[in-house]
């Protein structure tokens, strides 16, 4: 593409959303106000599960157990406690004995197992202060939801002589449901005030600080439409919530701010509105565009996983960055045309201070000191650019030890309901072993399940077989294997592999925790190469067409997935070790959800590539126009610098907000990608990418012949401003409203 095509493109652009922007604002506030109407109720369509992977062997078996031998399976428990009287006593039997068969004449249930029923010792508390009532909820995960909503108050409480709780993975994931969906509003509400004061504190002024806010409103919204509508076709997880209000709130200010200041700084040279709107399109603009387009890209790459928990937040990922990208270059352009010089209005420090040359302060000093640091990084470039990756190599240390886990009631607070009760059982009852494996036997006679049963208990590692239990049909059957120790242990999924490798005559199916994580890493690990050269194949794209350099988009992503290193080892110290539990309110499992990770990996490199485009791009814009290296780099991060640092710590103070949940796996989330977005603002772009492009030198810009001719024709540039040739870069005139840097730099 031509630059005279990429201008006209631009300009064609700019005439469509500043023509009317009265009717473009009218239009996106009834856009707003449909969202509202197809995005209502989108909380209750959402499911808490989707961590399994469809097709595998576990869940194969999962399935067919449920349906066959409902009694293997059950999904809720009710944990009666007898007030300090014998379960046996005849008034606690009776009442026990009356739960059991309500429960068991809901058209919902099946399986239902009590105590009282079988008088089974695994059934009954070791102190015999409690007994247990076992049933499975019928259907899927949407469909277990709705009953345990339905069926747990009925029984929940006081019954006579007997007082119950109701635990179970159904009403696990009932709370845990239910708690995200509260906590997302405390998030809200915490996070958005927070922001306000931080974006009038960036900006000086109420009128440009409320611009990011009705963009990140208008994205979020949408995108609870989205979701919505793809609710109806497939699963969708009640965590990608989460990441919509995180995600839509946080690009929303990172693009309006981009938007806003270059705007600021075109009225400031002396431009009009419109124009002013034009040129900042043809360069913020394009900026955001490429933003947006790293980070949907870095997030789509999910889609490959086949846990809809992983491809949930592609879905909400994807239409959050697309239609804040859309609203930041449609309705904001439109109202800063309207606006025009009242986008500087009510400017509320002045309450607090001055106003003498307030504005030029606020601009000014930031970058001025932003300018002195890149200079300063530049003449020490070794020992910083090897210090900072040390430091960011030690912080990540922790995460070899990482184990990875499945997610259960220790997500939920220790005060809630479904985790006491789990927590009852895995200490007072010796018959419910934590990481039991289950193993499904179809097609099979009496004589070789017999010889199976023996050579799986022969194996290392097994301490008792259980069952079996066989079918109506009899040709079916279960047994339970009981390995030494939990599931996250390395024993009991060797064991997994062990019992499938056992010859057999029928069709063995292996499930239980151990075998869903072994199951989970393996289609993690499966697919986790397409999903990284998605993400990084697209990153070097992006950024080639936007820099015309090979060098650049290498250091790009490599130094993206260094700010990575102290998020996964803060992790681990962190929720897998349990350090900090009691401040932060969360009960150690020591693991990590096998999920967790990847996920966290998307969302961090997006927003970290975001960042990394807004600075590229001004460097880029410098060098172009005069061909000074270094100079370049101190201009970039001048005016970049104090911009990205401000829009990463309000995107902290939002993922803080989500952090500040009381389910440990959206804690996680939070905290940790708030972590990596502050390390990569106050480290890499400040320190390592100044250093590393001062020791690559004009080798940084360096693409070969054929790849250069490819970039003329279809690659982007931000400013579209001619470079002055070499020989008279350095004390060029500025343009009009820029200050020249005062030291010039050489041309290395």
């Amino acid at each position: 593409m031509s630059d005279v095509n990429r201008a006209g493109a631009v300009a064609g652009w700019t005439r469509v959303v500043t023509a009317r922007p009265r009717l473009t604002l009218l239009l996106a506030l009834l856009f707003t106000a449909l969202t509202v109407v197809a995005g209502s109720g989108v909380g209750d369509r959402l499911s808490s599960g989707g961590f399994q992977a469809p097709g595998s062997q576990s869940s194969y078996a999962t399935a067919a157990l449920a349906d066959r031998f409902p009694d293997s399976q059950p999904n809720l428990v009710l944990l009666v406690d007898t007030r300090g009287a014998d379960p046996d006593s005849p008034a606690v039997a009776a009442q026990g004995r009356q739960l059991a068969r309500t429960l068991a004449a809901d058209p919902d249930v099946a399986g239902v197992t009590s105590y009282w029923g079988t008088r089974a010792p695994v059934l009954r508390a070791k102190d015999g202060g409690s007994a247990l009532i076992t049933a499975r909820l019928r259907g899927d995960d949407d469909a277990v939801a709705k009953e345990v909503k339905r069926i747990a108050p009925a029984y929940r409480g006081a019954h006579g002589p007997v007082r119950v709780s109701v635990g179970g993975n159904a009403e696990v994931l009932h709370e845990m449901q239910t708690t995200i969906q509260q906590d997302l509003v405390r998030a809200e509400m915490i996070a958005l005030p927070i922001t306000l004061v931080l974006l009038v504190m960036v900006f000086g002024s109420a009128v440009a600080a409320l611009l990011p806010l009705g963009i990140g409103i208008i994205a979020i919204l949408g995108t609870s439409a989205v979701l919505r509508g793809i609710t109806g076709f497939t699963d969708v997880s009640v965590f990608a919530e989460n990441l919509t209000t995180a995600l839509g709130l946080g690009l929303a200010i990172d693009y309006a701010l981009f938007i806003v200041r270059r705007f600021r700084e075109e009225l400031a040279a002396g431009a009009a509105p419109r124009p002013a709107v034009a040129t900042t399109l043809r360069t913020a603009g394009r900026t955001v565009l490429f933003s947006a387009l790293t980070v949907a890209a870095a997030l789509s790459a999910m889609l490959v996983f086949p846990q809809y928990f992983l491809r949930s937040f592609a879905y909400a990922g994807v239409a959050v960055v697309l239609l804040a990208a859309g609203a930041a270059l449609i309705v904001l352009p439109a109202a800063l045309v309207l606006l025009g010089d009242r986008v500087n209005a009510l400017d509320l420090r002045d309450l607090l201070r001055r106003r003498d040359n307030a504005a030029d302060r606020t601009e000014a000093e930031p970058g001025a000191r932003y300018a002195a640091l890149a200079r300063l990084v530049m003449r020490r470039a070794p020992a910083f650019a090897i210090g900072a990756v040390a430091a960011l190599l030690l912080l990540g240390l922790p995460f070899l030890q990482v184990q990875f886990g499945t997610a259960d009631d220790r997500q939920l607070p220790g005060s809630a309901e479904s985790h006491v009760v789990q927590q009852h059982l895995r200490q007072d009852y010796a018959g419910s072993p934590v990481g039991a494996i289950t193993v499904l036997a179809e097609d099979v006679d009496s004589a070789h399940l017999a010889e199976y049963r023996r050579q799986v208990a022969a194996l290392p590692g097994v301490v008792r077989v259980e069952g079996p239990v066989v079918g109506k049909d009899a040709r079916s059957a279960y047994l339970t294997v009981v390995p030494d120790g939990a599931s996250v242990d390395a024993g009991p999924q060797r064991l997994v592999g062990e019992i499938r490798a056992v010859p057999t005559d029928f069709r063995a199916s292996v499930t239980g925790q151990a075998a869903v994580l072994v199951d989970t890493k393996h289609a993690i690990a499966q697919r986790l190469p397409w999903a990284a050269g998605i993400i990084g194949l697209v990153t070097l794209l992006l950024v080639f067409l936007l820099t015309g350099s090979v060098v650049v988009p290498v250091q790009a992503v490599l130094l993206n997935a260094l700010s990575l290193t102290a998020m996964f080892g803060a992790v681990v110290w962190v929720f897998q070790d349990g350090h900090l539990s009691g401040l932060l309110g969360f009960t150690a499992t020591g693991s990590i959800e096998t999920t967790l990770p990847v996920l966290m990996f998307c969302v961090a490199f997006g927003l970290s590539m975001d960042y990394g485009v807004f600075l590229l791009s001004r460097i880029k814009e410098e060098y172009d126009r005069t061909g000074d290296h270094q100079a370049s780099i101190v201009f970039g991060l001048r005016r970049t610098g104090g911009l990205i640092t401000a829009a990463a710590i309000i995107l902290a103070v939002v993922m803080v907000g989500v952090g500040m949940s009381r389910v440990a796996n959206t804690k996680m989330l939070g905290l940790g990608i708030a972590l990596a977005v502050l390390m990569d603002a106050m480290v890499i772009r400040t320190l390592l990418v100044p250093a590393v492009m001062r020791l690559t030198g004009r080798a940084t810009w360096w693409a070969p012949p054929v790849l250069r001719r490819f970039h003329d024709r279809f690659g982007i540039s931000e400013g579209g401003v001619p470079r002055t040739p070499a020989g008279t870069a350095v004390g060029a005139a500025p343009r009009s409203g820029e200050q020249r840097d005062p030291e010039p730099a050489s041309r290395n």
